[in-house]
Parts: structure tokens; C-alpha cells; sequence
């Protein structure tokens, strides 16, 4: 585009949209129709001059950044695409979303640039999750005075957010628009119907990412069977019977559009969607990469100073971790999540923990707090190998042993009654234990903090992803589902044995260890014993705790496969893909 054509086509938009009353879903999905057939002219491109608009301006556009696992991926994709496109000029690339939490100084670079839409946040954060409990919880029957109501709602903030939005993108003449897991998972329905707005009507090359789907772990209950559980996202069904609403909600996700190209994280996604009549050739996929440094062999020393700084950013900055009895933690959890900050929990008043202490079974849980993480059962098999008798033994037979859960990621307010359950599947193994075995079992949450002010005048360096995983004798992941499963591959890629459930869809989880690979190209991992804590598994995983040079052979086949199948060529390579799909997309 020229210069000034990105104002043009801003001011024009504007104007269109209000002139527009839409009264219904139907109504909306008909608008959909008529900006789709007749939207701006799709000009073609040489690839010199495609990737130069590119590079002039491209925009990541999510619900939130922070230290979750799309936040990191997101990350290596901008690093990616500057990296192409920056060979001969720096390439502007830009961060959209309703909120940037503090963690996401940990994730993006600081010469990309940012940009903050109020109420573009999703899920309790959406307007405190009015809107979202509406369309997904309360009844809004077909033809309802509710139904219309909510449509003329989501309209008029899909407008108000498409003036800030589009205002922001040609102000910066951003031609290429890359939404993550907005038009997918359903978090706000209005950013989703604001993107295929802006996207048509502004003329917008769209290289939408999915990394979750609404139907993931969903369905109606009408298709449950009987002892079958409600799945994760049940709710977006909630409403499926109001036909109109349904059709309009599944037709923007994902938006079927002619500049569009959709990019899955796995097979099963794509094969949906090809399902549903979208384009084969615009039905993409991409793995994900690690960084050189998971595959470097760190030193003792380096895993000592890695749990020192770790130290410093859960006693906020104190020379000793004092810890906070769990039932006080529990009694203010509700402050605790307006305004969370690391610290560690025990099982009473007056205990410390030396982090640095090569006596720690230390347990790492490298994900957010989330229901679908199930991260109660990593205590359920803690509790089940402090009952194991060579586990049992060894734990009292040295006093100086403790025992340390420590997760990563934040709690989304939304999921406080999950970090509940935790908490609770904690007390239930100090229950079970005397204060002697009790007082040596703690529960850390870093809240993704990798820095601390102490770290200036102690000469710390910043903590990395990469350090992270090295605090660990051993990574846990009983995940009930998952778009890829990341700790695996990081965890792999650095060294650490994971304990792993098989995760649902379990081709996903095939995918990502390689079952149908080559023995060389399998990552091996401890299976979760689930529900048996008194079969070989939990003998397997106590005969590494115990010592853990036994599976020395397991660690270096890992790291080879991993480096094999997630180097940083496969991606590059992958983006150079995309961005020819949409050069002669039409």
C-alpha cells in the first residue's frame, strides 16, 4: 500500500460501520458477508516487494502478554520474522492486546513495541467477565429479547474497538496483522469479531494463529455420554441451541478469509478445519523451537547460582526464604491473587528452606495455574512416594532431605478455586505426615518472576527460561489436555526427566514425544502414574529420585532427539512458507 492509503481505508472503514444498526446475529453475520465480497482489491506482489510492506509494519494482536506458554511462543515467532525480514532493514514489529502483565518484560524484547486496547483482555477480565458469563453461562434462547441484546452489545464494542484498533494499525501502516488464539479460543467475543472486521474492511494480510480451539476439550452435553465429564470448555456449547448466535460464533472462529491463512500448532487442528471447507492451501501448521542455550550442559556451580538468584525472587530479596504456613496462605488467598507475589507455603510458622541445599527433591510444575493442568495430582504423587518404602526410607533416614513443589506461572483470577485445589491436595499430604516429615515439604509459586531489584548489587544476572528448567531434579506435567505440551520439549531439550500424563488428544501427545518416529527422534519420559501410585512407575520414578545418574543415557538421547526436531531452522523455514502463502494468497 502507499503511504497515506492505510489513513484512506482507516477513515473509510470508520465511516462504513456507522452507518450500520445490526439488531441481531443474524443481521451482523450478513455484514460479515457483504465486507467480505466486497472489501479492498487484493493486489498482487513480488516477494521484494511483499516482504518490504511487511517489514514496514506487522502486529502480534492477543488477550494478554505474560510468562504463559503462548506469550513464549509468540516471542520466538517475532524473533523469527525479524530475523527474515530484517536482513537488509530493521522490520517494526508491534504487541497489541488488552493487558501486558509484568512478567511479559521477561518474554518480549524491549525495542518491540507495544500497545494497550482496553477491554480487549479475555475470559473474568473481559469487564470483569460480564459479557463472557452472559454468552457462555446464562440461557439466551433463539429470538430472545437476551439474544438480540447481546448481539447489539458485542456490535457496538466490536465497533469502539475497531476505531482503536484500526486507528493504531494505520498510524503505523501495519500491513500484516497476526492474531494468536483470538479468533480460536473464544476468550472475547468481541476482539474476535473486531479482527475480522478490521482484516477486511482495512484489507489486511492475516496470519491468524491457533493454538487452542473451542472445541478442544468441548462439546454440547447433548453429545456427552452418560458417564462421560464435562469437558474444560463445555461452556462455549452453552448457548449452541440459539442457531443464529452459534452459526455467527462459529463462522469468526476461525474467519474464513481470503487474505487469511490459518496456522495450527498440531495435525488434529488442521484436519478440522479441512474438515469444515477451509482452503487446503491456506491450512498451515507450525512446530515450535528451543534456543541453543536449553542444550548447554550446565556446570554445578551455574545450578547453584540459578537457585540462588531463584532464592533472592522468593524471599523478595531477603538473604533467607521464610515461609508462609498454607493455612494462612489459604485464609488471604483472595488478596493474594489481586496482587500476587512469590513466596513459598509450609506446613507451619517458623521454618525456612535453603534452595540452594543439594538435599531437595526439587519438583517443578513449569506452567500457569489452570484447571486443565491438574496440578493437585503432582501432591498426590508426592503423597504416594512418601508412602513408597525405598522413598520412605531415604526420607527419613536424612533429616537434611526436603521436598519442594515449586510452580512456575501466575494464577489467573479466574482460577482461583483451581489454585485452591491445590492448596488443598498440599494440606492433605501434610495431613497425612508428623511434624518432623511435614515441616521438610514445601510449595513455592515465582508467579513467572525471573528478576529482583537484590539482583543489581549482588551482580545477578537475570534469570532466562533456560535457568529455569536447571532448578529441577525433575519436571512435572500432568496435564488432562494440551494444543502441543511445551514442558516436554524444553524439559528434554535441557536435560531434566519429565513425569507426564498422556494428555488428551493423545495423537497430540504421540506427536510431540514421536511415537511414530524413529527411535532415535522419541523423547522418553516417566509416565504419571495417574490413579496407580503402587505399580512400577512410581518404583521407576523413586529409583531416579534417589539417584539420579541412573537415567544419565535417557538425558543425552533426549537432548539429541529434541535438537533434531525443534532446531530454529525448522521454523525459519516455516515462516518463509507463510509469508509466500500470503503473497499469492487472492
Amino acid at each position: 500500500m502507499r503511504s497515506g492509503e492505510f489513513t484512506h481505508r482507516y477513515a473509510q472503514m470508520m465511516e462504513i460501520l456507522q452507518k450500520q444498526n445490526p439488531s441481531s446475529w443474524n443481521d451482523i453475520s450478513a455484514l460479515l458477508t457483504q465486507f467480505s465480497e466486497n472489501g479492498p482489491e487484493i493486489k498482487k506482489h513480488n516477494r521484494e516487494n511483499f516482504l518490504a510492506l511487511v517489514r514496514n509494519g506487522l502486529a502480534f494482536w492477543t488477550f494478554d502478554f505474560g510468562i504463559d506458554g503462548v506469550s513464549i511462543e509468540i516471542a520466538k515467532y517475532a524473533q523469527c520474522l525479524q530475523e527474515i525480514l530484517g536482513r537488509e532493514d530493521p522490520a517494526e514489529i508491534h504487541f497489541i492486546a488488552g493487558d501486558f502483565h509484568p512478567q511479559a518484560d521477561n518474554v518480549l524484547k524491549s525495542d518491540w513495541l507495544r500497545h494497550r486496547i482496553n477491554g480487549a483482555n479475555g475470559w473474568d477480565k473481559w469487564d470483569q467477565g460480564v459479557w463472557f458469563k452472559k454468552l457462555f453461562y446464562q440461557e439466551m434462547p433463539e429470538n430472545s429479547p437476551i439474544s438480540r441484546e447481546m448481539a447489539v452489545e458485542i456490535w457496538n464494542q466490536a465497533v469502539g474497538m475497531v476505531e482503536e484498533l484500526g486507528s493504531y494499525l494505520a498510524g503505523h501502516e501495519i500491513a500484516l496483522l497476526i492474531p494468536v488464539n483470538v479468533n480460536s479460543n473464544p476468550g472475547n467475543l468481541v476482539t474476535g469479531l473486531s479482527t475480522v472486521l478490521v482484516s477486511e474492511l482495512m484489507g489486511l494480510y492475516v496470519l491468524n494463529s491457533n493454538h487452542d480451539f473451542y472445541w478442544e476439550g468441548g462439546k454440547p452435553v447433548s453429545e456427552r455420554k452418560p458417564d462421560e465429564k464435562a469437558g474444560p470448555r463445555d461452556k462455549f456449547f452453552h448457548n449452541s441451541d440459539n442457531k443464529a448466535f452459534f452459526s455467527f460464533f462459529k463462522r469468526i472462529y476461525p474467519w474464513n478469509g481470503r487474505r487469511w491463512i490459518q496456522v495450527n500448532i498440531n495435525q488434529l487442528q488442521s484436519k478440522r478445519l479441512l474438515s469444515e471447507g477451509f482452503p487446503e492451501d491456506r491450512v498451515l501448521e507450525i512446530s515450535t523451537m528451543v534456543s541453543e542455550d536449553f542444550f548447554r550442559v550446565y556446570t554445578p556451580e551455574e545450578i547453584r547460582s540459578v537457585r540462588s538468584r531463584m532464592a533472592r525472587i522468593l524471599s523478595n530479596g531477603n538473604p533467607e526464604i521464610q515461609t508462609i504456613p498454607v493455612d494462612s496462605h489459604l485464609a488471604a488467598l483472595g488478596t493474594w491473587m489481586r496482587n500476587q507475589q512469590p513466596l513459598v507455603c509450609s506446613a507451619s510458622e517458623g521454618l525456612s528452606l535453603d534452595l540452594v541445599s543439594d538435599q531437595i527433591h526439587y519438583f517443578l510444575q513449569p506452567t500457569r495455574i489452570i484447571d486443565r493442568k491438574r496440578i493437585e495430582k503432582d501432591w498426590e504423587l508426592i503423597g504416594a512416594l512418601l508412602q513408597h518404602p525405598p522413598f520412605r526410607e531415604d526420607f527419613l533416614a536424612n533429616p537434611e532431605r526436603q521436598i519442594l513443589l515449586h510452580i512456575t506461572g501466575p494464577a489467573p483470577i479466574e482460577h482461583q478455586a483451581d489454585l485452591e485445589s491445590v492448596l488443598s491436595a498440599y494440606q492433605a499430604v501434610l495431613a497425612q505426615e508428623a511434624a518432623p516429615i511435614a515441616n521438610r515439604i514445601f510449595l513455592a509459586f515465582s508467579i513467572g518472576t525471573e528478576y529482583h531489584p537484590s539482583f543489581e548489587e549482588l551482580n545477578y544476572q537475570k534469570l532466562t527460561i533456560e535457568d529455569i528448567y536447571r532448578l529441577a531434579t525433575v519436571v512435572v506435567f500432568p496435564s488432562q489436555t494440551e494444543g502441543r505440551g511445551l514442558p516436554i520439549i524444553e524439559s528434554s531439550a535441557a536435560g531434566i526427566p519429565i513425569i507426564c500424563s498422556r494428555y488428551q488428544p493423545e495423537e497430540i501427545f504421540a506427536g510431540v514425544v514421536g511415537e511414530d518416529l524413529p527411535q532415535e527422534l522419541q523423547i522418553r519420559y516417566l509416565p504419571f502414574p495417574e490413579n496407580d501410585y503402587s505399580g512400577p512407575v512410581i518404583d521407576e520414578i523413586s529409583r531416579y529420585l534417589l539417584d539420579p545418574t541412573n537415567r544419565k543415557d535417557e538425558i543425552q538421547h533426549n537432548r539429541e532427539a529434541t535438537r533434531n526436531r525443534y532446531s530454529k531452522q525448522v521454523m525459519f523455514s516455516a515462516f518463509n512458507d507463510f509469508l509466500e502463502k500470503l503473497r499469492i494468497s487472492n
